[in-house]
């Protein structure tokens, strides 16, 4: 990752952090199936903006920073946590073998995939695109989360407000309403005012704690 882009994305984390003082009563984030488009290959750049590949053009699509915080029920942050994160591109296509022929229509200024380590807080942040839907699927976007080598999460998070949501087979596979809100996340502005790019945040709760973690 350039310094410009580091920079970036190191001070969209900084936007993120929660308002001291405000508790919150946390529900773990639920777990979905990694699906069959996790990327094989890995591309050549796995950094956290997927907005930008070297020699490409710019990225189709809506721009959004996505960032959030990994935690444990009690708000403890996961400090140098890995959060992976995957989804298609503008037309709709993974960075994926199993994609054929289409492959051949994929968009080569995205990334497709990033990986990024939280900070101290347990902050993270992605430059991506809004996800958008293709056949049998609503809008939304992987996430893999990894801490000292010990896989915690699996998951996909959702678009609020798209229609297609209610006719999702993993979405609607989901009951409980707190847990089904938790992946269902807001598209908006960005709140620092930068124009052309939207904002989502994503808190990460994992459920539960790890052999290396004290409860």
């Amino acid at each position: 990752m350039s310094v410009d882009r580091r920079r970036f994305v190191l001070g969209a984390a900084g936007l993120l952090l929660p308002l001291p003082g405000r508790a919150a009563v946390r529900t773990a984030t639920p777990r979905q199936p990694q699906g069959p488009f996790y990327p094989a290959p890995l591309p050549v750049e796995q950094d956290a903006d997927l907005l930008g590949v070297a020699g490409a053009h710019p990225a189709l699509g809506d721009p959004v920073t996505l960032g959030g915080r990994v935690v444990d029920l009690n708000g403890r942050p996961f400090a140098q946590a890995l959060v992976e994160i995957w989804q298609v591109d503008a037309h709709g296509i993974y960075l994926h073998a199993a994609e054929g022929p289409r492959l051949a229509r994929r968009d080569s200024g995205f990334q497709g995939y990033g990986r990024t380590f939280t900070d101290a807080h347990g902050a993270y942040s992605f430059r991506t695109i809004r996800p958008v839907p293709y056949p049998g699927r609503t809008p939304h976007i992987h996430v893999r989360v990894w801490h000292r080598r010990e896989h915690l999460l699996t998951t996909q998070l959702y678009v609020e407000g798209e229609a297609l949501n209610t006719q999702d087979f993993l979405l609607e596979r989901i009951l409980d309403p707190q847990q089904r809100a938790n992946i269902i996340v807001p598209f908006t502005p960005r709140p620092d005012g930068r124009t052309g790019e939207g904002h989502a945040r994503f808190e990460i709760v994992i459920g539960h704690t790890p052999a290396d973690r004290p409860g």
